[in-house]
């Protein structure tokens, strides 16, 4: 990938205030995350954090860290069943309130990610982004990004990207600090939270490999 030409905010001054709001979060935060280890593992069972790996800045892999929010109900031959008929009340909650991504403020702290950025999607989907939209893995994925309070994963694929890439070629402080309001403002209003069969976009390599492109 070539080079883009970064400003000040984003070069210095972005990472910093990562490390120093993740922290102050975590440690704020400590005693809900010890409650919702408690309450996973007593309703979900152990382990308490989902792991799945996952393509950050320059599409290196990492371990993306969440709260599980669903069983490991399998069928008679002992494959998983679809994620929505794993999914509890309890664990739609989880979701629901996003209690599920807290964990991902360690991915934070560490490096993985940042507070606002493209969200880190599955690996698998590597080979179907065009040119274009290869362009959000340029910085560190995000908790949350311009998709997330513009429809999430309620909004078609290609508008759900390009809103990504828009994002990573007009980061700002400014920018950056709207996008964290409007992100609790989702969160509180639970909108535009789907699962499972209920996201009518699908998979973006079902949703890409239907139109016969070749990415």
């Amino acid at each position: 990938m070539e080079k883009r030409k970064k400003g000040i905010y984003e070069k210095y001054i972005k990472r910093l205030l990562d490390i120093i709001l993740s922290l102050i979060a975590i440690i704020v935060l400590s005693p809900l995350l010890l409650i919702l280890v408690i309450l996973i593992n007593i309703k979900l069972g152990s382990p308490v954090i989902f792991t799945q790996k996952r393509p950050g800045k320059d599409e290196k892999i990492f371990k993306l860290y969440k709260f599980r929010s669903m069983t490991d109900k399998r069928d008679e031959n002992g494959n998983l069943l679809p994620d929505d008929q794993r999914l509890t009340s309890f664990g739609r909650k989880l979701r629901s309130t996003s209690l599920d991504e807290l964990p991902e403020l360690f991915n934070i702290l560490k490096g993985d990610m940042s507070i606002i950025g493209p969200r880190p999607l599955l690996v698998e989907y590597l080979p179907y982004y065009t040119k274009e939209e290869h362009e959000r893995h340029r910085v560190r994925p995000g908790l949350s990004g311009l998709a997330q309070v513009n429809g999430r994963n309620a909004s078609k694929w290609d508008d759900r990207l390009a809103m990504d890439v828009k994002y990573v070629n007009n980061i700002t402080f400014i920018e950056d600090v709207k996008l964290v309001f409007l992100t609790m403002y989702k969160t509180i209003k639970r909108s535009d939270i789907l699962v499972g069969s209920e996201i009518p976009s699908g998979k973006l390599y079902d949703a890409r490999s239907k139109n016969g492109i070749n990415y």
